[in-house]
Protein backbone atom coordinates (compact mmCIF):
# COMPACT_ATOMS: atom_id res chain seq x y z
CA UNK A 1 0.00 0.00 0.00
CA UNK A 2 1.48 3.35 -1.06
CA UNK A 3 1.83 6.27 1.33
CA UNK A 4 -0.48 9.00 -0.01
CA UNK A 5 0.10 11.48 2.85
CA UNK A 6 0.23 14.99 1.49
CA UNK A 7 3.67 16.52 1.86
CA UNK A 8 3.94 20.19 0.90
CA UNK A 9 7.04 21.33 -0.94
CA UNK A 10 9.47 23.08 1.40
CA UNK A 11 9.69 26.52 -0.16
CA UNK A 12 9.62 30.15 0.95
CA UNK A 13 7.11 32.51 -0.69
CA UNK A 14 8.69 34.64 -3.42
CA UNK A 15 10.05 37.91 -2.09
CA UNK A 16 10.37 36.66 1.51
CA UNK A 17 13.92 35.80 2.55
CA UNK A 18 15.12 33.43 5.26
CA UNK A 19 17.88 35.06 7.31
CA UNK A 20 20.51 33.22 9.30
CA UNK A 21 22.72 34.49 12.08
CA UNK A 22 25.24 36.42 9.95
CA UNK A 23 22.55 38.54 8.30
CA UNK A 24 20.52 39.04 11.46
CA UNK A 25 23.56 40.08 13.49
CA UNK A 26 24.67 42.52 10.81
CA UNK A 27 21.23 44.11 10.68
CA UNK A 28 20.94 44.23 14.47
CA UNK A 29 24.35 45.89 14.76
CA UNK A 30 23.30 48.58 12.25
CA UNK A 31 20.02 49.26 14.05
CA UNK A 32 21.72 49.48 17.44
CA UNK A 33 24.45 51.84 16.18
CA UNK A 34 22.01 54.13 14.37
CA UNK A 35 19.58 54.11 17.31
CA UNK A 36 22.32 55.40 19.61
CA UNK A 37 22.94 58.28 17.20
CA UNK A 38 19.26 59.16 16.90
CA UNK A 39 18.75 59.12 20.67
CA UNK A 40 21.83 61.32 21.16
CA UNK A 41 20.10 63.90 18.93
CA UNK A 42 17.00 63.83 21.12
CA UNK A 43 14.80 61.46 19.11
CA UNK A 44 12.68 58.95 21.02
CA UNK A 45 11.83 55.42 19.83
CA UNK A 46 8.32 54.49 18.69
CA UNK A 47 6.91 51.16 17.56
CA UNK A 48 3.53 50.90 15.84
CA UNK A 49 1.66 47.72 14.90
CA UNK A 50 2.27 45.76 11.72
CA UNK A 51 -1.25 46.48 10.46
CA UNK A 52 -2.91 49.79 9.66
CA UNK A 53 -6.47 50.31 8.43
CA UNK A 54 -6.30 50.52 4.66
CA UNK A 55 -8.14 53.86 4.55
CA UNK A 56 -5.30 55.34 6.66
CA UNK A 57 -2.96 54.67 3.77
CA UNK A 58 -5.20 56.56 1.34
CA UNK A 59 -3.75 57.54 -2.00
CA UNK A 60 -0.21 57.18 -0.74
CA UNK A 61 0.10 53.53 -1.71
CA UNK A 62 3.51 52.54 -3.09
CA UNK A 63 2.08 51.74 -6.53
CA UNK A 64 -1.10 53.69 -7.28
CA UNK A 65 -0.92 52.61 -10.93
CA UNK A 66 -2.25 49.24 -9.80
CA UNK A 67 -5.49 49.83 -7.83
CA UNK A 68 -5.99 47.59 -4.78
CA UNK A 69 -2.44 46.30 -5.08
CA UNK A 70 0.84 47.26 -3.49
CA UNK A 71 -0.15 46.14 0.02
CA UNK A 72 -1.14 42.89 1.74
CA UNK A 73 -4.68 43.40 3.06
CA UNK A 74 -7.37 41.45 4.89
CA UNK A 75 -10.72 42.17 6.52
CA UNK A 76 -11.05 42.45 10.28
CA UNK A 77 -13.96 40.78 12.06
CA UNK A 78 -15.91 44.05 11.76
CA UNK A 79 -15.33 43.97 7.98
CA UNK A 80 -12.87 46.87 8.02
CA UNK A 81 -9.93 46.40 5.69
CA UNK A 82 -6.49 46.27 7.28
CA UNK A 83 -3.15 46.22 5.46
CA UNK A 84 0.37 45.38 6.52
CA UNK A 85 2.33 48.63 6.72
CA UNK A 86 4.32 49.34 3.56
CA UNK A 87 6.56 51.90 5.28
CA UNK A 88 7.00 53.52 8.71
CA UNK A 89 5.86 57.00 7.68
CA UNK A 90 2.13 56.37 7.19
CA UNK A 91 1.84 54.76 10.66
CA UNK A 92 3.65 57.78 12.15
CA UNK A 93 1.16 60.15 10.48
CA UNK A 94 -1.73 58.17 11.94
CA UNK A 95 -0.11 58.02 15.39
CA UNK A 96 0.63 61.76 15.38
CA UNK A 97 -2.93 62.61 14.37
CA UNK A 98 -4.36 60.28 17.01
CA UNK A 99 -2.15 61.55 19.85
CA UNK A 100 -1.30 65.11 18.81
CA UNK A 101 -2.73 66.81 21.89
CA UNK A 102 -0.50 64.82 24.26
CA UNK A 103 2.72 64.80 22.24
CA UNK A 104 5.63 67.21 22.74
CA UNK A 105 5.76 69.57 19.78
CA UNK A 106 7.75 69.20 17.64
CA UNK A 107 7.55 65.43 18.05
CA UNK A 108 10.86 63.75 17.29
CA UNK A 109 10.81 59.99 16.86
CA UNK A 110 12.76 57.17 15.27
CA UNK A 111 11.50 53.69 14.42
CA UNK A 112 12.71 50.46 12.88
CA UNK A 113 11.00 47.25 11.87
CA UNK A 114 9.71 45.15 8.98
CA UNK A 115 7.54 46.58 6.21
CA UNK A 116 5.68 44.68 3.50
CA UNK A 117 4.97 45.51 -0.15
CA UNK A 118 2.79 43.44 -2.43
CA UNK A 119 4.90 44.06 -5.50
CA UNK A 120 6.59 41.79 -7.99
CA UNK A 121 9.78 40.48 -6.38
CA UNK A 122 13.09 40.40 -8.23
CA UNK A 123 16.86 40.54 -7.66
CA UNK A 124 17.40 42.69 -4.57
CA UNK A 125 13.67 43.49 -4.43
CA UNK A 126 11.81 41.87 -1.55
CA UNK A 127 8.23 41.91 -0.35
CA UNK A 128 9.40 42.10 3.26
CA UNK A 129 12.37 44.12 4.49
CA UNK A 130 13.56 46.15 7.49
CA UNK A 131 13.42 49.95 7.48
CA UNK A 132 14.83 52.47 9.94
CA UNK A 133 13.36 55.99 10.06
CA UNK A 134 13.81 59.26 11.92
CA UNK A 135 11.24 62.07 11.66
CA UNK A 136 10.39 65.47 13.12
CA UNK A 137 6.66 66.27 13.14
CA UNK A 138 5.48 69.78 13.89
CA UNK A 139 8.30 72.00 12.59
CA UNK A 140 8.10 73.84 9.28
CA UNK A 141 11.60 75.30 9.65
CA UNK A 142 14.13 74.37 6.94
CA UNK A 143 16.56 73.84 9.81
CA UNK A 144 14.52 70.76 10.76
CA UNK A 145 15.33 69.35 7.30
CA UNK A 146 18.99 70.23 7.78
CA UNK A 147 19.05 68.46 11.13
CA UNK A 148 17.59 65.29 9.60
CA UNK A 149 20.19 65.41 6.82
CA UNK A 150 23.07 65.88 9.28
CA UNK A 151 21.77 63.17 11.59
CA UNK A 152 21.34 60.74 8.69
CA UNK A 153 24.97 61.31 7.72
CA UNK A 154 26.06 60.64 11.31
CA UNK A 155 23.88 57.52 11.48
CA UNK A 156 25.33 56.03 8.30
CA UNK A 157 28.84 56.64 9.60
CA UNK A 158 27.95 54.95 12.91
CA UNK A 159 26.56 52.00 10.95
CA UNK A 160 30.02 51.33 9.52
CA UNK A 161 30.53 53.56 6.49
CA UNK A 162 33.87 55.41 6.47
CA UNK A 163 34.18 59.19 6.39
CA UNK A 164 32.82 60.25 3.00
CA UNK A 165 31.42 56.76 2.43
CA UNK A 166 28.03 58.24 1.59
CA UNK A 167 26.90 61.72 0.64
CA UNK A 168 23.47 63.14 1.46
CA UNK A 169 22.29 64.85 -1.72
CA UNK A 170 19.39 67.22 -1.25
CA UNK A 171 17.10 69.46 -3.27
CA UNK A 172 13.58 70.88 -2.94
CA UNK A 173 10.43 69.54 -4.61
CA UNK A 174 9.14 73.12 -4.91
CA UNK A 175 11.70 73.79 -7.64
CA UNK A 176 10.16 71.03 -9.74
CA UNK A 177 6.70 72.34 -8.85
CA UNK A 178 7.84 75.66 -10.35
CA UNK A 179 8.99 73.83 -13.47
CA UNK A 180 5.62 72.10 -13.86
CA UNK A 181 3.70 75.29 -13.15
CA UNK A 182 5.71 77.14 -15.80
CA UNK A 183 5.12 74.22 -18.20
CA UNK A 184 1.38 74.41 -17.57
CA UNK A 185 1.14 70.96 -15.98
CA UNK A 186 -1.66 71.02 -13.42
CA UNK A 187 -3.24 67.57 -13.70
CA UNK A 188 -2.42 65.47 -10.63
CA UNK A 189 -1.98 62.25 -12.58
CA UNK A 190 0.44 63.89 -14.99
CA UNK A 191 2.46 65.37 -12.12
CA UNK A 192 2.84 61.98 -10.48
CA UNK A 193 3.98 60.33 -13.72
CA UNK A 194 6.52 63.13 -14.25
CA UNK A 195 7.87 62.73 -10.70
CA UNK A 196 8.26 58.98 -11.08
CA UNK A 197 9.82 59.36 -14.51
CA UNK A 198 12.48 61.79 -13.28
CA UNK A 199 13.17 59.56 -10.27
CA UNK A 200 14.05 56.72 -12.71
CA UNK A 201 16.75 58.69 -14.54
CA UNK A 202 19.59 56.47 -13.25
CA UNK A 203 17.85 53.35 -14.54
CA UNK A 204 16.20 54.56 -17.75
CA UNK A 205 18.48 57.38 -18.89
CA UNK A 206 17.36 60.64 -20.49
CA UNK A 207 15.71 58.90 -23.45
CA UNK A 208 13.61 56.67 -21.21
CA UNK A 209 12.52 59.65 -19.10
CA UNK A 210 11.60 61.55 -22.28
CA UNK A 211 9.42 58.61 -23.39
CA UNK A 212 7.57 58.65 -20.06
CA UNK A 213 6.99 62.39 -20.34
CA UNK A 214 5.36 61.71 -23.71
CA UNK A 215 3.22 58.78 -24.86
CA UNK A 216 4.93 56.15 -22.77
CA UNK A 217 7.66 53.53 -22.83
CA UNK A 218 7.96 49.95 -24.01
CA UNK A 219 10.57 48.07 -22.00
CA UNK A 220 12.72 45.11 -23.04
CA UNK A 221 10.16 42.61 -21.76
CA UNK A 222 7.48 44.08 -24.00
CA UNK A 223 5.56 45.72 -21.13
CA UNK A 224 4.23 49.19 -21.87
CA UNK A 225 4.22 51.96 -19.24
CA UNK A 226 1.82 54.83 -20.06
CA UNK A 227 3.41 58.28 -20.12
CA UNK A 228 2.33 61.71 -18.88
CA UNK A 229 1.43 62.77 -22.44
CA UNK A 230 2.87 66.25 -22.01
CA UNK A 231 3.01 68.57 -24.99
CA UNK A 232 6.35 68.87 -26.76
CA UNK A 233 6.87 72.33 -25.26
CA UNK A 234 6.04 71.21 -21.70
CA UNK A 235 8.19 68.09 -21.97
CA UNK A 236 11.01 70.20 -23.38
CA UNK A 237 10.96 72.56 -20.39
CA UNK A 238 11.03 69.60 -17.98
CA UNK A 239 13.94 68.08 -19.90
CA UNK A 240 15.78 71.43 -19.84
CA UNK A 241 15.49 71.39 -16.06
CA UNK A 242 16.67 67.78 -16.02
CA UNK A 243 19.72 68.63 -18.14
CA UNK A 244 20.67 71.48 -15.79
CA UNK A 245 20.16 69.23 -12.79
CA UNK A 246 22.31 66.41 -14.20
CA UNK A 247 25.01 68.96 -15.05
CA UNK A 248 25.05 69.96 -11.36
CA UNK A 249 23.90 73.52 -11.87
CA UNK A 250 24.51 75.58 -8.70
CA UNK A 251 21.71 77.26 -6.78
CA UNK A 252 22.27 80.72 -8.23
CA UNK A 253 22.23 79.42 -11.83
CA UNK A 254 18.99 77.54 -11.29
CA UNK A 255 17.46 80.57 -9.61
CA UNK A 256 17.96 82.54 -12.84
CA UNK A 257 16.32 79.90 -15.06
CA UNK A 258 12.92 80.49 -16.68
CA UNK A 259 11.03 78.26 -14.26
CA UNK A 260 12.39 80.22 -11.26
CA UNK A 261 9.84 82.96 -12.01
CA UNK A 262 7.18 80.83 -10.32
CA UNK A 263 6.73 81.88 -6.67
CA UNK A 264 6.75 78.28 -5.47
CA UNK A 265 10.23 77.81 -6.98
CA UNK A 266 11.51 80.97 -5.30
CA UNK A 267 10.22 79.65 -1.99
CA UNK A 268 12.12 76.41 -2.60
CA UNK A 269 15.35 78.32 -3.23
CA UNK A 270 14.94 80.29 0.01
CA UNK A 271 14.46 77.08 1.97
CA UNK A 272 17.53 75.52 0.37
CA UNK A 273 19.65 78.52 1.34
CA UNK A 274 18.51 78.09 4.96
CA UNK A 275 19.36 74.37 4.85
CA UNK A 276 22.85 75.08 3.51
CA UNK A 277 23.47 77.65 6.27
CA UNK A 278 22.21 75.28 8.98
CA UNK A 279 24.39 72.42 7.72
CA UNK A 280 27.40 74.71 7.90
CA UNK A 281 26.50 75.52 11.50
CA UNK A 282 26.21 71.81 12.24
CA UNK A 283 29.72 71.26 10.91
CA UNK A 284 28.58 69.20 7.93
CA UNK A 285 30.81 69.72 4.89
CA UNK A 286 29.98 69.13 1.22
CA UNK A 287 31.69 65.73 1.30
CA UNK A 288 28.88 64.59 3.61
CA UNK A 289 25.91 66.63 2.31
CA UNK A 290 25.47 68.84 -0.73
CA UNK A 291 22.82 70.36 -2.98
CA UNK A 292 21.96 68.26 -6.04
CA UNK A 293 18.96 69.41 -8.13
CA UNK A 294 18.62 65.98 -9.77
CA UNK A 295 17.20 64.53 -6.53
CA UNK A 296 13.44 64.21 -7.04
CA UNK A 297 12.04 61.26 -4.99
CA UNK A 298 9.11 59.51 -6.66
CA UNK A 299 6.60 59.39 -3.81
CA UNK A 300 3.74 61.82 -4.20
CA UNK A 301 3.57 62.99 -0.62
CA UNK A 302 6.82 65.01 -0.56
CA UNK A 303 6.11 68.75 -0.41
CA UNK A 304 9.49 70.45 0.05
CA UNK A 305 13.04 69.36 0.76
CA UNK A 306 14.00 65.93 -0.58
CA UNK A 307 17.21 64.02 0.00
CA UNK A 308 18.98 60.77 -0.81
CA UNK A 309 22.02 59.02 0.65
CA UNK A 310 24.28 58.01 -2.23
CA UNK A 311 26.97 55.41 -1.56
CA UNK A 312 30.46 56.63 -2.47
CA UNK A 313 32.72 53.73 -1.50
CA UNK A 314 33.83 51.05 -3.95
CA UNK A 315 31.60 47.98 -3.77
CA UNK A 316 32.34 44.52 -5.18
CA UNK A 317 30.12 41.49 -5.71
CA UNK A 318 30.97 37.99 -4.50
CA UNK A 319 33.15 37.44 -7.57
CA UNK A 320 35.12 40.64 -6.98
CA UNK A 321 33.49 42.60 -9.79
CA UNK A 322 32.51 46.25 -9.22
CA UNK A 323 28.81 46.86 -8.58
CA UNK A 324 26.89 50.08 -8.02
CA UNK A 325 24.54 50.37 -5.05
CA UNK A 326 23.57 54.00 -5.57
CA UNK A 327 21.01 55.17 -3.04
CA UNK A 328 21.00 53.52 0.38
CA UNK A 329 18.32 55.77 1.90
CA UNK A 330 16.28 58.88 1.40
CA UNK A 331 13.52 61.11 2.64
CA UNK A 332 12.16 64.62 2.65
CA UNK A 333 9.45 66.95 3.83
CA UNK A 334 5.82 65.82 3.82
CA UNK A 335 3.62 68.58 5.23
CA UNK A 336 0.26 67.16 4.09
CA UNK A 337 0.33 63.60 5.40
CA UNK A 338 -1.01 64.16 8.92
CA UNK A 339 -3.66 66.53 7.54
CA UNK A 340 -5.43 63.57 5.93
CA UNK A 341 -6.66 62.68 9.40
CA UNK A 342 -7.07 66.08 11.04
CA UNK A 343 -7.74 68.53 8.21
CA UNK A 344 -5.00 70.67 9.75
CA UNK A 345 -1.66 70.98 8.00
CA UNK A 346 1.07 69.68 10.32
CA UNK A 347 4.59 69.95 8.86
CA UNK A 348 6.91 66.95 9.00
CA UNK A 349 10.26 65.81 7.65
CA UNK A 350 12.19 62.57 7.89
CA UNK A 351 14.78 60.11 6.56
CA UNK A 352 14.53 56.36 5.97
CA UNK A 353 16.93 53.64 4.93
CA UNK A 354 16.62 49.93 4.25
CA UNK A 355 18.59 48.05 6.89
CA UNK A 356 19.12 44.95 4.73
CA UNK A 357 20.25 47.07 1.79
CA UNK A 358 22.73 48.98 3.94
CA UNK A 359 24.05 45.72 5.42
CA UNK A 360 24.55 44.36 1.89
CA UNK A 361 26.28 47.60 0.88
CA UNK A 362 28.64 47.43 3.87
CA UNK A 363 29.51 43.83 3.01
CA UNK A 364 30.14 44.74 -0.64
CA UNK A 365 32.36 47.61 0.52
CA UNK A 366 34.39 45.29 2.77
CA UNK A 367 33.19 47.03 5.93
CA UNK A 368 32.03 43.99 7.90
CA UNK A 369 33.17 43.95 11.50
CA UNK A 370 35.62 41.16 12.32
CA UNK A 371 34.19 38.38 14.43
CA UNK A 372 30.59 39.49 13.83
CA UNK A 373 29.29 35.98 13.08
CA UNK A 374 30.98 34.12 15.91
CA UNK A 375 29.35 31.10 17.44
CA UNK A 376 29.57 30.10 21.12
CA UNK A 377 32.29 28.06 22.77
CA UNK A 378 31.21 24.42 22.46
CA UNK A 379 31.51 22.07 25.42
CA UNK A 380 32.08 18.62 23.90
CA UNK A 381 29.83 15.88 25.30
CA UNK A 382 32.64 13.36 25.69
CA UNK A 383 30.83 11.16 28.21
CA UNK A 384 27.06 10.98 27.86
CA UNK A 385 26.69 10.00 31.53
CA UNK A 386 28.20 13.35 32.62
CA UNK A 387 25.74 15.70 30.84
CA UNK A 388 24.83 17.50 34.09
CA UNK A 389 28.53 18.22 34.65
CA UNK A 390 28.90 19.56 31.10
CA UNK A 391 25.93 21.86 31.66
CA UNK A 392 27.68 23.12 34.81
CA UNK A 393 30.83 23.91 32.76
CA UNK A 394 28.79 25.82 30.14
CA UNK A 395 27.01 27.75 32.91
CA UNK A 396 30.38 28.61 34.46
CA UNK A 397 31.62 29.98 31.13
CA UNK A 398 28.45 32.04 30.58
CA UNK A 399 28.73 33.46 34.11
CA UNK A 400 32.25 34.55 33.14
CA UNK A 401 30.91 36.39 30.11
CA UNK A 402 31.71 33.72 27.50
CA UNK A 403 28.85 32.52 25.23
CA UNK A 404 28.79 28.73 25.55
CA UNK A 405 26.68 25.68 24.81
CA UNK A 406 26.82 21.92 25.37
CA UNK A 407 26.62 19.73 22.27
CA UNK A 408 23.24 18.03 22.41
CA UNK A 409 23.43 15.76 19.38
CA UNK A 410 24.17 12.05 19.46
CA UNK A 411 27.36 12.05 17.39
CA UNK A 412 30.92 11.24 18.36
CA UNK A 413 33.96 13.44 18.94
CA UNK A 414 34.83 14.06 15.27
CA UNK A 415 31.30 15.16 14.37
CA UNK A 416 31.14 17.40 17.44
CA UNK A 417 34.35 19.17 16.46
CA UNK A 418 32.97 19.62 12.94
CA UNK A 419 29.81 21.09 14.49
CA UNK A 420 31.88 23.60 16.49
CA UNK A 421 33.79 24.56 13.35
CA UNK A 422 30.56 25.15 11.40
CA UNK A 423 29.32 27.36 14.22
CA UNK A 424 32.53 29.41 13.89
CA UNK A 425 33.16 28.72 17.55
CA UNK A 426 36.39 30.29 18.85
CA UNK A 427 37.15 27.27 21.04
CA UNK A 428 35.99 23.85 22.17
CA UNK A 429 36.21 22.51 25.73
CA UNK A 430 36.88 18.78 26.18
CA UNK A 431 36.53 17.10 29.58
CA UNK A 432 36.75 13.32 29.79
CA UNK A 433 36.87 11.01 32.79
CA UNK A 434 40.60 11.63 33.33
CA UNK A 435 40.09 15.42 33.28
CA UNK A 436 37.20 15.19 35.71
CA UNK A 437 39.34 13.12 38.07
CA UNK A 438 42.31 15.51 37.79
CA UNK A 439 40.22 18.70 37.98
CA UNK A 440 41.40 19.85 34.53
CA UNK A 441 39.96 20.64 31.10
CA UNK A 442 41.35 20.53 27.57
CA UNK A 443 40.81 23.68 25.51
CA UNK A 444 41.17 23.57 21.73
CA UNK A 445 41.77 26.94 20.03
CA UNK A 446 39.70 26.62 16.86
CA UNK A 447 40.49 30.14 15.65
CA UNK A 448 44.20 29.35 15.59
CA UNK A 449 43.55 26.33 13.43
CA UNK A 450 41.49 28.39 10.99
CA UNK A 451 44.13 31.10 10.80
CA UNK A 452 46.90 28.57 10.14
CA UNK A 453 44.78 26.88 7.49
CA UNK A 454 44.41 30.24 5.71
CA UNK A 455 48.16 30.87 5.93
CA UNK A 456 47.71 33.98 8.07
CA UNK A 457 50.98 35.34 9.45
CA UNK A 458 49.89 38.61 11.08
CA UNK A 459 50.29 38.97 14.85
CA UNK A 460 52.98 36.31 14.69
CA UNK A 461 54.26 36.90 18.24
CA UNK A 462 50.89 36.17 19.78
CA UNK A 463 50.38 33.09 17.64
CA UNK A 464 53.81 31.75 18.58
CA UNK A 465 52.78 31.86 22.24
CA UNK A 466 49.33 30.46 21.54
CA UNK A 467 49.03 26.67 21.80
CA UNK A 468 46.45 25.05 19.56
CA UNK A 469 45.41 22.77 22.39
CA UNK A 470 46.19 22.95 26.10
CA UNK A 471 45.16 21.31 29.33
CA UNK A 472 44.37 23.76 32.11
CA UNK A 473 43.16 23.63 35.68
CA UNK A 474 39.38 23.92 35.98
CA UNK A 475 39.87 27.03 38.11
CA UNK A 476 41.65 28.67 35.14
CA UNK A 477 39.22 27.51 32.43
CA UNK A 478 37.18 30.70 32.12
CA UNK A 479 40.26 32.94 32.01
CA UNK A 480 41.97 30.82 29.32
CA UNK A 481 38.85 30.64 27.14
CA UNK A 482 38.18 34.33 27.69
CA UNK A 483 41.67 35.14 26.36
CA UNK A 484 40.99 33.14 23.16
CA UNK A 485 37.60 34.79 22.66
CA UNK A 486 38.98 38.28 23.25
CA UNK A 487 41.80 37.68 20.75
CA UNK A 488 39.20 37.06 18.04
CA UNK A 489 37.43 40.39 18.55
Amino acid sequence: MTDQTFRPEARAPRGFADKRAATLRAERRIVEAVSRVYESWGFEPLDTGAFEYADALGKFLPDSDRPNEGVFALQDDDEQWMALRYDLTAPLARFAAQNWETLPKPYRRYAFGPVWRNEKPGPGRFREFIQCDADTVGSARPEADAEIIAMAAAGLKAAGLPEGGAVLKFSNRKILDGVLETAGVSDGRQKLIVLRALDKLDRLGREGVADLLGKGRLDESGAFTPGAELSAASAGLVLDFLDMAVAGAPLDQLANAAFAKAEVALEGFRELEAIVAALKGLGVDEASARFDPSIVRGLEYYTGAVFEADLQVETLDEKGKPIRFGSVGGGGRYDDLVARFTGERIPATGFSFGVSRLAAALKAAGREVAGENRGPVVVIAFDQSRMADYFAVAAELRTGGVPAEVYLGASGMKAQMKYADRRLSPAAVIIGEDEFAAGTATVKDLDLGRDLARGMTDNAAWRAERPGQQTVARADLVAVVRKIVDAAQ
